[in-house]
């Protein structure tokens, strides 16, 4: 299913499926479940307590909970600017970020946020349906990636087309909510589906999550995905894993290929809302099919191009000269290299 943005989602699933578990979560050590319509009121709720607040721009340090899902939605319904931050990253990175996307506004860890307090900025610009996500900075110094709910829900769809969940499955989101990976195959694939998303309880639990909350799917990057499959923690149940965010070694590979679970690969940038390619199982998981919004091609030099007009980036966060370095006539030059057999 299609979907315009985050309200329009909340919305269809609300009025469609209204009585239908949409997040499943851990609160007191018991399992407590969200319908659909439960989600919408509550989101709605939380948004319009955060535009009487009047603030621009809201930084997320995104724990993986309940009330941290309901935060990000709602303060993109209520018109702020969304950055989305890793709690666990060093202090001085933190507050170098919230410098960098100028936050009047914090939500998450009261000790974090009185740490990271003096960084703020008493006005912000603000930017309806927008959020920031920071690159990993593998190859470069980690930069704002300006994204907004339509191209994140789009990305959503992309991956539903070739992969998707059926209302009776539940995917379990384990991968940090402030990577784009993690937001959109952890997050979105599932609610846009119309599937049950099952919230991890943390580091601390990942051994156990998956005999826990039963997923029938599960997002994952590969040293996730091995650290799962040498404590045997993957449940019987799995029959999709979807691997992202880096390469897979082989013995990962061979090991996950053990398992009755169907294994696929994704390949995408952040500047792309996530994935524009997927590997459907079948064969050589290097081989990926192209998602339905997208288009690739190879330049001279074996570099990965890419058009994604409805998920890509808007650019890099008060950065001009390095977005119209790499997005060129509304084409990305990856610095990947790839080729079409």
């Amino acid at each position: 299913m299609r979907f315009s943005g985050f309200h329009d989602l909340l919305l269809f699933q609300n009025e469609n499926t209204p009585d239908a578990p949409a997040l499943r979560y851990v609160q007191n050590g018991a399992i407590k479940t969200c319908a659909y319509s439960e989600l919408y009121e509550r989101v709605q709720t939380r948004a319009a307590v955060l535009r009487e607040e009047k603030k621009q721009t809201l930084g997320v340090l995104a724990d993986g909970s309940f009330d941290c899902v309901i935060e990000i939605f709602a303060s993109v319904l209520s018109g702020r600017r969304t950055v989305l931050l890793n709690e666990n990253a060093a202090d001085e990175v933190l507050t170098e970020q919230v410098r960098e996307a100028e936050l009047d506004a914090l939500w998450g860890d009261p000790d974090l946020k009185e740490m990271l307090s003096p960084a703020l900025v008493e006005t912000a610009e603000g930017g309806v349906g927008t959020l920031l996500f920071f690159t990993s900075g593998t190859t470069s110094r980690a930069k704002a990636v300006v994204l907004t709910d339509a191209s994140l829900m789009s990305s959503a769809y992309n991956g539903g087309a070739l992969l998707p969940l059926a209302p009776s499955d539940t995917l379990l989101c384990m991968l940090p909510l402030d990577h784009v990976f993690g937001f959109v195959c952890g997050l979105l694939w599932g609610l846009s589906c119309g599937a049950s998303v099952a919230l991890s309880r943390g580091q601390r639990h990942y051994h156990e999550d998956c005999v826990f909350f039963r997923p029938t799917a599960l997002s994952a990057v590969p040293a996730l995905l091995g650290f799962l499959l040498k404590y045997r923690a993957l449940n019987p149940e799995l029959r999709l894993i979807l691997i992202g965010a880096g390469g897979c070694p082989p013995d990962i590979l061979r090991a996950a290929k053990a398992t009755d679970a169907r294994i696929c690969f994704g390949y995408g940038l952040t500047e792309t809302s996530s994935g524009v390619a997927l590997s459907l199982g079948e064969g050589d998981p290097l081989a990926m099919t192209v998602c339905p919004d997208d288009t690739i091609s190879i330049a001279d030099d074996s570099e990965v191009l890419i058009k994604a007009p409805t998920c890509m980036m808007q650019g890099y966060w008060r950065h001009p000269f390095d977005t119209a370095a790499v997005l060129k006539d509304g084409v990305l030059h990856t610095g990947d290299l790839g080729y079409l057999d």
